[in-house]
């Protein structure tokens, strides 16, 4: 029997499926978290073999004792894994700490951290991507590059989750004053302004570097100007793949040497020529999350699809290989995110009267993430363009 310790069952809620999954295929969930176990739902104490409760998973001793713990009781260690982005780090030394070689290691972890060091695979992989400067080079240097690529220029943290802390420079002066005002700048990149759709090549991996699912998501807005603006969250699932798409989300699994996991992989979808990266159209690589897409999207790809990407991991773990069958009935899966407070012109009774026969999901957010995704929302399906575009009017629609 595998021993599967996986870290953070209990967030996103939703990730007690994979657990149940990996149970159901005959592995050894073991969890360890910050939450009290009485605090874990029912479906996740059903799941787990075990689970070790920590103060705190950032705290390195507290995980290294539990996994210890944990290979002491029930021998060693197959598996470790978060598919959470925010305990990467924590992942890979535990796995390299515990020999467990199912995984990315300690000495691997970079590539999928920092933003400086995934444009280095991208270019060993032939893979077009928006220019880039650290602001740790200076002021000068980011002068320097400000007059080759132009304004306005985009500055994020080199190592972080999301868009916080991501700065839109439109100018000379304002690049001047991010550089006076932003603590710890040196933590940060800088690119080249790209405009387009965000796109997403979400896959689970074998360990051959195979893909075993695919799909693919649109996002109108960026999750940056949804945050900083206070826009409405929307994207969906789309029907079909793009080919072009494909090719690039292959092409980057490929260059990263991803093996064993769950992907979501952005990449701008230029909706005009830019110099150096392609026409209006092409795809450009914006950056790798390696883990499965944030909030509702491992939901919204098995409505999208009429599959179980929970269970198509899960298989991949247990047995390499992909035991459910291919889907033959797809929609477009969308997602539209309300903010409380804001007076829409169509109410909850009225969105529920027109589109409720398509409703699959009418959540409510978690706090922690309602600043990215609104307070609360509502997933659909459709199978036409047209119903899926009037839908996401119809939701986000303010007087």
């Amino acid at each position: 029997m595998k021993n599967f310790v996986f870290i953070s069952p209990n967030f996103p809620e939703k990730y007690w499926q994979f657990c149940d999954e990996l149970q159901k295929n005959g592995v050894r969930v073991l969890g360890i978290g910050d939450a009290p176990k009485d605090g874990l739902s029912k479906e996740l104490k059903g799941s787990l073999t075990e689970y070790y409760q920590v103060g705190n998973i950032g705290d390195y001793d507290q995980m290294y004792r539990a996994v210890g713990y944990f290979a002491w009781k029930y021998g060693h260690i197959d598996w470790i894994e978060s598919n959470n982005e925010f305990w990467l780090e924590v992942d890979a030394r535990l796995r390299t700490d515990f020999n467990v070689t199912t995984g990315v290691q300690l000495d691997g972890i970079e590539a999928f951290k920092e933003k400086s060091e995934m444009k280095k695979r991208y270019a060993a992989g032939g893979i077009r991507t928006a220019r880039q400067v650290k602001a740790s080079e200076g002021l000068v240097a980011a002068k320097d590059f400000s007059r080759d690529a132009g304004f306005p220029l985009f500055a994020k943290p080199d190592v972080g989750v999301g868009a916080g802390g991501a700065h839109k420079i439109e100018s000379l002066e304002a690049l001047e004053h991010f550089f006076a005002i932003t603590p710890d700048v040196g933590q940060y990149v800088i690119e080249e302004f790209v405009t387009g759709d965000i796109c997403t090549y979400d896959a689970v991996i074998n360990s051959k570097g195979q893909p075993l699912v695919e799909s693919m998501c649109v996002c109108p807005p960026s999750i940056a100007d949804i945050v900083n603006e206070r826009l409405d969250s929307t994207y969906f699932v789309e029907q079909h793949m793009s080919e072009n798409l494909r090719f690039w989300g292959r092409r980057t699994v490929e260059a990263f040497g991803v093996k064993s996991r769950f992907v979501h992989l952005e990449f701008f979808r230029l909706n005009k020529a830019h110099r150096g990266l392609g026409e209006a159209g092409d795809f450009v690589a914006l950056e790798v999350n390696m883990r499965p897409g944030g909030g509702f999207t491992p939901d919204m790809i098995n409505f999208a699809h009429n599959i179980s990407v929970y269970k198509i991991w899960a298989d991949m773990v247990a047995f390499d290989y992909r035991t459910t069958p291919d889907p033959h009935d797809d929609y477009f899966c969308v997602f539209a995110g309300r903010r409380d407070g804001v007076d829409y012109v169509m109410d909850d009774d009225a969105l529920r009267a027109k589109y409720g026969y398509a409703f699959v999901m009418t959540p409510r957010i978690d706090h922690a993430l309602a600043p990215a995704m609104g307070d609360f929302a509502y997933i659909a399906r459709f199978r036409t363009p047209e119903e899926r575009d009037a839908f996401l009017y119809d939701t986000t629609l303010r007087r």
